[in-house]
């Protein structure tokens, strides 16, 4: 029987100092890893590679073969030009190498059924690999801030999630949840259903219709200590490598 559960966990890229050392690296919040680990996962850092001489796309498919479930993370913007939009003057910290890589490791990840969890920009970027849309700057559109009351800054959000869904499953009916998003779904992708939703309409978790296991939340689980997702995670990446063991050997 397979042992722990592989899961991919993306990460940014950032110029970091730790004693005297000041390099760019590939970096992520503790949080995400120590969550899935807590979860029974083994956590795998994927760096978005940008000298790969085929471009940040190139082995996804390999990738994605070694992994029992990947966690799409947290980040800047999505570029708008992978949805047909001009970027609003609000729109910031897009990284043209980590949508290709992150996509790329998306839709290997889809094609193989793998267990996904999308966070925040992750449900960002799911929504716009199947050819949804997203709003540039949630302010211009509600009139208010209240998803993200300045960068960087985590508040808490009233959620009604859809009886009978994932989100429901995982997160209960009414959960608070931490918010930092200026961004949000407007037109869904392909498949992607809304199971979660603030009451001003703004759409916080989606699922995508007939896969195993594709949950993505617009808020940060992992600001909030909250395991219940990385468990449902594990949880389901744990059967799908029992499986792929039972295939393996038949």
């Amino acid at each position: 029987m397979p042992g722990l559960p592989l899961i991919g966990l993306t990460t940014y890229v950032a110029d970091v100092r730790w004693g005297s050392w000041e390099r760019r690296s590939g970096v992520l919040p503790q949080s995400y890893y120590e969550l899935t680990a807590a979860a029974g996962g083994r956590p795998l850092l994927v760096p978005p590679p940008s000298t790969a001489p085929d471009g940040p796309e190139a082995g996804a498919d390999e990738v994605v073969a070694v992994l029992d479930g990947l966690v799409l993370t947290g980040g800047g913007d999505v570029d708008p030009h992978a949805y047909a939009e001009q970027p609003d003057p609000e729109t910031g910290g897009v990284d043209p190498v980590r949508d290709a890589s992150e996509r790329a490791l998306l839709a290997a990840a889809l094609r193989a059924d793998l267990p996904v969890l999308a966070i925040c920009r992750g449900c960002q970027v799911l929504n716009v690999e199947l050819g949804g849309t997203l709003h540039q700057h949630l302010p211009d559109v509600l009139g208010h801030s209240a998803h993200r009351s300045a960068p960087f800054v985590f508040g808490d959000v009233d959620v009604d999630t859809v009886p009978g869904s994932l989100a429901a499953a995982v997160f209960g009916p009414k959960p608070v949840v931490k918010c930092s998003h200026h961004q949000a779904i407007a037109d869904l992708g392909r498949g992607l259903v809304p199971t979660a939703a603030t009451g001003d309409g703004v759409i916080e978790a989606v699922e995508l219709h007939g896969a195993r296991f594709v949950l993505g939340v617009q808020w940060h689980p992992e600001e909030q200590g909250d395991r219940r997702p990385f468990d449902a995670l594990v949880g389901a990446a744990q059967r799908y490598a029992e499986e792929r063991s039972v295939r393996r050997s038949a």
